[in-house]
């Protein structure tokens, strides 16, 4: 039997010009001059300097734009090469579908990949500056809002690392999240115009572009043979439009690609129209097309915006399915049958599950296979990943909506429900609720479709992301489609890459690790384990203290920057960073703020280790009560850090635009890591990684990777508190939130100060909601039942704090400790379980 790569070295000389075709792009619109060596960064800058840019002078705008090309022009045959032997198809090809990658400065990270930071550092002295400052031109790429989008940024550079034909497809939005700003403590958003003056890492590819089809009916067709063709007319066709930004593998000359989709109308507006007068009318369907990839997570709070999310999603996925299929054909036709051994789709979180039934569409209506030919394509070559234990977070799309939109897709969708129930009916005989529980169709008032189902029935793998978050997928969230498949079912705990979060935010740490263990671990993070042996070496630990102080220092300066707030490095750094969330419960951190605002003025200072507390973060624009914290969390920084009596012992600062830039400055700085999320809520997190990489110490409670990372450092490296995910379960039954209060001075305490409008003196009521929802019965977060564990837990860490050898010993085993949270790890476990398993 002929197998793939037989077919593969038999078409390579038929299809020989589509491949150069498709590399050759990537050198066509970048190429180097001829009449000077391209290997000289030197030399390439001094070029885009002169004959692109045509300046002469040294604007920090242009040069970076200018470095940006050079760099780009540095990795561009690499590129090509990488694009080459991947259309070899000597290994399964994988995409990576996710709606966010966060990919924070693309030049620093570039730089370090390709090993050539000290040649740019040079390079810019005869340009009087430095690469720090031109690094800060650069503009974060918003494509992304938190944890999900970062992880797949991480993956993706760790894809590259690992050798591994990785393409990551995405959405190239005009305008990210947003830019968070605070006025009078309120968060305020604006447009986040992250493309303002172009991205100089993008390269447009338009001769891949493809057509989405929206909208329209369904044509059907029999046949003599009685076969059925379908076919979608009277739609709307949006362009898809590609643009590749290069992803770099660390030293070893892979160049990935993240292709990110924009949409453009088929024609850019109605010229007769315009003609006649009626302006608005001719641009309309340009308009409406180029809407799709406009902004990051549009408001879904009204119907509008829910379309538009759900045409989004819509969009990615056909848009890169196509493309996909388009580059499978070009090497060997219209025979699919080796398709799912050389792909596999990776679906990072519900937002892309929409292309199981739009793989399915394309391989019934474009390529005419068989229902079941198409299904054992699919679902041998889907993979999801889960990223929530919160069903209010699994996506559900309203059927009427969907039909009207995506006409097609809701019949194969329903097509597949109907065949996959058969399955378990078989498994439950005459159980009628399992039926109605499992059915992707949720009844009941207007029909929805489950996304996370749709993606479970079509995956050959689901993972958690987490021990304890895959744990409780199969015990609770998932456990009948557990029950039904439980070879599906794996862990992948999440990981961070260790260029980026250690190598090149904390240079300094780097540089010290690095006389001690040589530079291997940047590859192979479990090197780490070396630092062990350095804990009883005084001059280390001096040292080692010395780097965090001056990391502290450097964090000083940026809060000062960004908040006109003066904190002091000789003060312990407490730090919560990450999505504003009522589950994350920074709630309970400012609570606890309150509860050392109160001491401090009571006289209780004795032996209190003076604090600078952190917090930053955005909160979903809808999102009013997390809106509230924020404010909540400012109004009570302006008390501290106004009273003279309180600012020797504790300061506190909200950090507003909170972005992957502002946290690669703010990890290497922190001493303490607040990781305080209600057990059984956060799926793993990602932040609690990069502190503790950096070398802080962790508090936090049984929830996510946090378990994970106690089982490496040990108890006595961690802070730990709270109620674990089986007693909150038990909590819930009888939760008595003001009991609780009463039965406690300190949080009693700081109840009064809150209901008394201490911290809203001339906004009378603003915080009401959220003191209601402390001794709410109901509260799911359950603050009041962690609360006092918590304060135990600080004082704990306050008590630590005052030995500083002990303390920076500690710091010294969590950074060695953290080896098993590389990306690497995760990734090489996709590699060899899910996405190379044989």
């Amino acid at each position: 039997m002929t197998t793939a790569k037989d077919n593969a070295s038999a078409n390579i000389s038929k299809t020989n010009s589509k491949v150069e075709v498709t590399a050759e792009i990537l050198i066509d619109e970048q190429d180097c001059s001829h009449e000077e060596p391209c290997d000289s960064l030197k030399a390439l800058l001094a070029r885009h300097m002169r004959y692109e840019l045509c300046r002469d002078d040294h604007d920090k705008h242009e040069l970076f734009n200018a470095l940006a090309q050079s760099v780009k022009e540095q990795m561009l045959d690499d590129w090509r090469q990488t694009r080459l032997k991947d259309n070899q198809y000597q290994q399964k090809q994988v995409a990576y579908l996710s709606l966010e990658f966060l990919m924070g400065r693309a030049l620093g990270n570039a730089l370090l990949s390709l090993d050539i930071t000290e040649d740019a550092q040079q390079v810019l002295t005869e340009y009087a500056t430095n690469l720090e400052h031109i690094e800060q031109v650069e503009h974060d790429a918003g494509l992304g809002n938190g944890g999900l989008g970062r992880l797949a940024a991480c993956f993706l550079d760790s894809c590259a690392s690992l050798d591994l034909p990785v393409t990551g497809y995405g959405i190239r939005y005009q305008y990210g999240m947003f830019v968070q700003k605070i006025i009078d403590g309120y968060q305020v958003e604006r447009p986040d115009r992250w493309l303002r003056n172009g991205n100089p890492w993008e390269v447009r590819i338009s001769n891949h572009i493809v057509s989405v089809p929206f909208y329209g009916h369904t044509e059907t067709h029999s046949f003599k043979q009685g076969h059925r063709h379908h076919v979608l007319v009277n739609t709307q066709k949006v362009l898809a439009i590609p643009y590749d930004m290069p992803i770099p593998g660390y030293k070893n000359n892979r160049i990935n690609t993240l292709r990110l989709w924009k949409a453009e109308a088929n024609d850019d507006f109605d010229l007769a129209e315009f003609n006649e007068g009626d302006y608005a009318e001719a641009v309309a369907t340009k308009n409406l097309a180029e809407q799709i990839t406009m902004v990051l997570y549009p408001n879904d709070a009204s119907v509008n915006g829910k379309e538009l999310r759900l045409k989004q999603q819509y969009f990615l996925s056909s848009a890169s399915l196509q493309d996909l299929l388009i580059r499978y054909v070009n090497k060997f036709g219209e025979d699919f049958s080796h398709f799912s051994e050389l792909n596999v789709m990776q679906l990072n979180d519900t937002h892309p599950s929409i292309a199981v039934p739009e793989l399915m569409r394309l391989l019934l209506d474009q390529y005419g296979l068989s229902w079941d030919a198409a299904w054992a394509i699919t679902s041998q070559s889907m993979a999801y990943t889960n990223h929530t234990l919160l069903p209010e977070a699994l996506e559900r799309w309203s059927v009427p909506m969907m039909k009207n939109m995506l006409p097609r897709i809701v019949e194969i969708i329903f097509e597949i429900n109907a065949r996959y129930l058969e399955l378990v009916a078989h498994h439950w005989p005459g159980d009628i609720q399992k039926l109605t529980e499992m059915s992707i169709i949720e009844e009941g008032g207007e029909q929805q479709v489950r996304m996370a189902y749709l993606a479970i029935v079509a995956s050959f793998s689901i993972n958690g992301v987490a021990g304890l978050h895959t744990q409780l997928l199969k015990e609770g969230l998932f456990n009948n489609f557990y029950q039904l498949w439980p070879n599906k079912f794996n862990n992948k705990t999440n990981g961070v890459t260790p260029r980026r979060w250690l190598a090149f935010c904390n240079p300094k740490l780097s540089s010290l690790i690095c006389s001690r263990l040589g530079n291997d671990w940047i590859k192979d993070l479990s090197r780490l384990k070396g630092l062990n042996d350095c804990i009883s070496d005084k001059a280390f630990v001096k040292e080692w203290a010395q780097v965090k102080f001056e990391n502290k220092q450097s964090l000083t300066q940026f809060v000062r920057q960004q908040c006109g707030v003066e904190f002091d490095p000789k003060m312990m750094f407490d730090v919560q960073v990450k999505r504003i969330h009522e589950y994350k419960r920074q709630l309970m951190n400012i609570l606890h703020v309150i509860h050392l605002y109160r001491r401090i003025l009571n006289g209780d200072t004795q032996d209190m280790v003076p604090r600078c507390v952190l917090i930053g973060g955005k909160a979903a624009p809808g999102y009013a009560m997390a809106k509230q914290i924020i404010k909540l969390a400012n109004n009570v920084a302006h008390m501290v850090n106004s009273d003279p009596l309180v600012t020797p012992y504790l300061r506190m600062a909200f950090i507003p635009n909170y972005n992957v830039s502002a946290m690669e400055k703010i990890c290497p700085g922190t001493d303490l890591s607040e990781q305080i999320s209600t057990a059984g809520k956060e799926a793993s997190g990602t932040g609690n990684m990069k502190f503790m990489m950096n070398g802080a110490l962790t508090i936090g409670t049984l929830d996510g990777a946090n378990i994970e990372m106690l089982e490496e450092v040990g108890h006595e490296n961690f802070f730990l508190f709270g109620l674990n995910a089986s007693q909150v379960t038990q909590a819930r039954m009888d939760y008595q939130p003001q009991h609780i209060i009463d039965h406690s001075p300190a949080f009693q305490g700081v109840m009064n100060m809150l209901e008394s409008g201490h911290f809203n003196l001339v906004e009378p009521g603003i915080f009401d909601s959220i003191i209601a929802s402390i001794i709410d019965p109901n509260d799911q977060w359950m603050t009041a039942a962690d609360f006092d564990s918590y304060c135990q837990a600080q004082a704990l860490v306050a008590k630590t704090y005052l030995d500083q050898d002990s303390w920076q010993q500690m710091s010294i085993k969590n950074t060695a400790a953290s080896g098993r949270f590389s990306s690497d790890n995760t990734i090489a476990g996709y590699r060899d379980e899910i996405w190379m398993k044989k």
